[in-house]
């Protein structure tokens, strides 16, 4: 399998037309723009997004922050040991099935706040470290998943347009959705084992992803099925990138693609993102589809993926 050399593939759509139209073929032409390419990539670039690039630039030094402690502080809060899978994954928590190592990544996740844990454990409160001052990771971090659970509203609004739903489909299955925010750093190269990935391939399991990847440190490539080679993305400032997941593809017939990913940090120095992930309520079934047979729950399929690879407790029902 090959690496293109054109940096330049993924669009790059500019969606101020969408959010701040200054007439309806603005919107139009947004929502054209993302189905065109969530049928072809099924990612996309972004830029007029509305996320201050103050929070994106506050959220990297927060990711810093928290990420250059002690290893032993950031296993106090191993995500392995909590009902809701929030807090700390170490490197090498994660191997994928066909890998021969586990994922050099580190990682924090957050969700929504939630007072007390609702089995098996999408609702629940974050854990967040006690020995870093507010506003040195938990503020900005909170910011910044404010800013892109209402981005990821959005792109889900441009979604269901762009197959001739009405945006008022997002009241059906996402009155209390699940937003969960996974906060990744990358050892430099030269701290990993040959042919060790950041992340292995796979593709993203539920709704939207919302993903900041730290400006001018790349090392996302996207699986092109019609090229047969991996697309390098371009890490730019101010541009996020956007991709669908498994649950879309299925929701839309397959009109939207879930792509396959990787990640892999060839600098000889740390690399950090941020991936917010936008799905819908727990308990929601295929709101375009009635006639769908399978009735998964949102809340099911994302078990399924997080029993399979995170060791989620046996036995817990959905």
């Amino acid at each position: 399998m090959t690496v293109a050399t054109d940096e330049t593939v993924l669009p790059i759509i500019d969606l101020s037309g969408y959010i701040n139209p200054k007439s309806p073929e603005d919107k139009e032409r947004v929502v054209t723009e993302v189905r065109d390419a969530c049928a072809r990539y099924g990612f996309f670039q972004v830029k007029g997004h509305g996320v201050p690039l103050s929070s994106q630039k506050s959220l990297i030094q927060g990711l810093s922050n928290f990420f250059s402690q002690p290893r032993e502080e950031k296993m106090k809060l191993s995500f392995l040991k909590n009902p809701c899978r929030r807090g700390y994954e170490a490197s090498g928590d994660s191997l994928r099935e066909g890998d021969a190592h586990p994922d050099s990544k580190e990682a924090f996740y957050i969700g929504r706040e939630e007072p007390v844990v609702e089995p098996p454990g999408f609702y629940g409160p974050n854990q967040w470290p006690p020995n870093l001052p507010e506003e040195a990771f938990n503020a900005p971090v909170w910011s910044y998943y404010q800013d892109t659970t209402a981005l990821g509203r959005t792109i889900w609004e441009i979604l269901l347009l762009g197959l001739g739903h009405p945006t008022s489909v997002l009241d059906v299955f996402a009155k209390r959705p699940i937003v969960q925010m996974k906060m990744i750093r990358y050892p430099p190269a030269s701290a990993t084992k040959p042919g060790q990935f950041g992340v292995g391939a796979h593709t993203d399991f539920g709704g939207v992803t919302v993903l900041l990847q730290q400006a001018g440190k790349k090392g996302l490539e996207v699986w092109s099925e019609a090229k047969g080679e991996w697309l390098p993305v371009p890490s730019i400032e101010d541009v996020l990138v956007i991709n669908c997941g498994d649950m879309i593809q299925k929701w839309s017939g397959g009109r939207y693609r879930s792509a396959k990913h990787r990640v892999i940090n060839k600098a000889d120095e740390e690399r950090l993102s941020c991936a917010t992930f936008w799905h819908g309520d727990s308990g929601a079934t295929n709101p375009l589809d009635e006639e769908d047979e399978s009735k998964d729950t949102v809340g099911q399929l994302l078990f399924k993926r997080f029993g399979s690879q995170f060791s989620l407790p046996k036995g817990v029902v959905v």
